[in-house]
């Protein structure tokens, strides 16, 4: 039997928050799935949801492998579904299979090294799906544990702007991680991408990368600057991880501002331009904020990587992954700020940097120090 450290996360119905490490034993793998000894995972925005939430961190009780926080209302009981539950975290990593199933499948990645989204990466060992593994070949853990999330996501992105027939897309966090790699995928196949960032630096950052529309939301002409990317581009169709606050608003505002200008006649229902919006991420828990100000002519939905692969099919999905694989040290390459372990992930300095989810300061947990 294997047995090795594994982080829970637990919400208690009065709103108490409880990360700890546990030692486990670890099921042999059956079937279609693979044991992995996990040697690298990120911290991603969305393994937070249910690591850190909304949490009172600054006046939590820290241990050694434990932390007590709690969950201010609303959040606590917005949470409801969870209460009580332990729950895993950690949504994707790579590392060595060390057992498999019986399928031919697992078999083949016996002693391979595998990038996985197996849930509960922040673990020393891990059950994986070897469907849903992607063998790494030469490429050291590091590198390939973030092939998953942020890749096929901002892969997803394009593939699903070409599916609705459009030539360009918004991106509404620029510069993050996933953004800079949008803007890479978006250069090599031609696809128009109009970046929103927050700052200067992140600005002048996405243009040394080759970005041709950076517009600064800081800026006291954010709108001009937004109006005029979207009318050269005709980029009526964007992702926001945002989700709280009013970016969306303002990106439906200055799309139907475009369309208005280019119209040859006046209609009170605005334009029939359809402008679209996916929001794929709550880095603001606040209400989105929506105004009459762009007629009808937009949608507004959730955007998720799972659902998006099961209804892209396999054969799109195998494709994504190859082009993932193929070109994990250039166009997917991710970088960290700085590595901790398990314990490490823990402590109080760690989880009051990485929860701010900052831009280029993204934490990797090696399980095995």
């Amino acid at each position: 039997m294997t047995t090795g450290k594994q982080l829970f996360t637990t919400l208690a119905s009065d709103g108490t928050l409880t990360l700890e490490l546990e030692d486990v034993t670890f099921p042999e793998p059956t079937g279609n799935q693979v044991l992995v000894k996990m040697e690298a995972a990120p911290i991603n925005p969305s393994d937070l949801a249910i690591l850190t939430g909304a949490a009172d961190f600054e006046n939590a009780e820290y241990s050694p492998g434990k932390v007590v926080a709690k969950m201010p209302e609303p959040f606590n009981s917005g949470s409801k579904a969870r209460h009580g539950q332990k729950l895993p975290a950690g949504n994707e990593g790579a590392g060595t299979v060390v057992a498999t199933g019986d399928s031919d499948m697992a078999k083949a990645l016996m002693g391979q090294r595998v990038a996985c989204v197996p849930g509960n990466a922040f673990s020393q060992y891990a059950i994986a799906d070897a469907a849903m593994c992607l063998p790494l070949g030469d490429h050291s853990a590091e590198t390939g544990a973030s092939s998953f999330v942020n890749p096929m996501t901002a892969l997803g992105f394009v593939e699903n702007a070409k599916m609705d027939g459009q030539k360009a897309i918004l991106h509404t966090v620029g510069a993050s991680n996933l953004g800079q790699m949008l803007n890479r995928i978006c250069l090599e196949d031609g696809m128009d991408l109009v970046n929103i960032v927050r700052k200067d630096d992140q600005a002048e950052l996405l243009k040394s990368q080759g970005a041709k529309h950076v517009v600064n939301s800081s800026d006291d002409d954010f709108m001009d600057q937004l109006r005029s990317a979207i009318d050269t581009t005709d980029a009526f169709y964007g992702f926001d991880p945002i989700g709280g606050g009013q970016m969306v608003d303002s990106c439906f505002k200055a799309m139907e501002q475009v369309a208005v200008s280019k119209m040859t006649e006046y209609s009170r229902y605005g334009s029939n331009q359809a402008k679209r919006m996916f929001i794929y991420g709550r880095l603001d828990f606040g209400p989105t904020v929506l105004t009459p100000a762009y007629g009808f002519g937009w949608t507004l939905s959730g955007w998720l990587l799972t659902p998006f692969l099961q209804n892209a099919g396999m054969e799109t999905v195998m494709r994504m992954r190859k082009r993932v694989l193929d070109n994990l040290s250039t166009t997917f390459a991710s970088s960290y700020k700085t590595k901790v372990d398990l314990e490490g992930m823990l402590t109080k300095d760690a989880i009051l940097d990485y929860r701010q989810m900052k831009t280029g300061e993204k934490y990797l947990v090696t399980p095995h120090g």
